[in-house]
């Protein structure tokens, strides 16, 4: 099977931890036998960058024929209709149709697609039935568990620089994306330092995740949630809001907690985490099962139905 994925969502130079869970996806994809996969990104901006895309599509794959094209991020499903495939599919992540503009933009290309597809359950549900040709699929990108793993965690925050002895959290997500809730983190902290990826290269997350006392993933809204994977692929404890992945994922993990944002729970769900030297929780086979080659066998099975 040959597939082309097209995505505006990749790791560059410029943004190194962009997308980097549709890298992970591609290569767990080229991972499976007998699927040979291409890949096509571009950096997200105006109408141009997606019309230079499909002028890219042109130029680079105009005489080849796909069995699927597979498209990430619904702005992206415009552009990847300029690359020839047998059958169309797209994923789409949640800001594509959570902010009004993309949303109408998204919804207009659905019916294009033979597999429209999702990261998440709830995600589903936002996608109404007029805009596609059958119901979306539920196809993650996963977690990296040959990057994520644990790591002792004072060898995690001298690689970092980090103060060996105190406690402190981790916020994985960019401050400045009003959606993370940089501000509900912050509270539950309070006095405890908190650290916070914004372009932290990708390679190094799982110090920074390992270097942590505990995760804290206050979301207003995710479309999937791939930080709570990674906390559990580490055996971290992780705190987190329930959306996106994240009830179904912390289910009956002790030591990870899972409830909506309230100042007084989460501290007191932080405390023994906070107090302990390297506390740690049995994650690491819940995360497995939302691996980015399990999901990558997803994909394929997914792409195989469609003949």
């Amino acid at each position: 099977m040959r597939a082309l994925v097209i995505s505006n969502m990749y790791p560059s130079q410029a943004h190194p931890a962009l997308g980097s869970f549709v890298r992970d996806q591609v290569e767990a994809l080229r991972r499976i036998p007998d699927v040979d996969v291409e890949a096509l990104a571009f950096e997200p901006g105006g109408p141009a960058a997606y019309a230079h895309a499909a002028a890219e599509l042109r130029r680079r794959y105009g005489h080849d024929r796909f069995d699927v094209v597979h498209a990430h991020f619904g702005l992206t499903a415009w552009p990847a209709l300029a690359a020839h495939g047998r059958r169309r599919a797209v994923t789409l992540h949640g800001t594509d149709l959570a902010h009004p503009r993309s949303r109408a933009i998204t919804l207009a290309a659905l019916r294009r697609y033979d597999l429209p597809a999702v990261v998440s359950e709830p995600l589903a549900a936002e996608v109404p039935s007029w805009a596609v040709k059958r119901s979306p699929a539920v196809l993650p990108c996963g977690v990296d568990s040959h990057r994520f793993h644990p790591i002792a965690r004072d060898e995690a925050r001298a690689k970092l620089g980090l103060d060996p002895h105190g406690p402190c959290l981790l916020f994985p997500a960019d401050p400045a994306r009003p959606e993370k809730r940089y501000d509900r983190a912050t509270a539950a902290a309070g006095d405890v330092p908190l650290l916070a990826l914004g372009e932290v290269d990708p390679a190094e997350v799982p110090l920074w995740v390992n270097a942590a006392n505990a995760v804290v993933v206050p979301s207003e809204r995710e479309g999937f949630g791939l930080s709570v994977l990674e906390a559990l692929a580490c055996d971290v404890p992780v705190i987190a809001t329930p959306v996106g992945i994240a009830p179904e994922a912390l289910e009956g993990i002790a030591g990870a907690y899972c409830g909506a944002f309230d100042v007084t729970a989460w501290q007191e769900a932080l405390a023994p985490h906070l107090a302990a030297n390297d506390p740690r929780i049995k994650g690491r086979d819940r995360a497995a099962g939302f691996s980015s080659d399990r999901m990558a066998a997803r994909v394929v099975a997914a792409w195989r139905e469609l003949d």
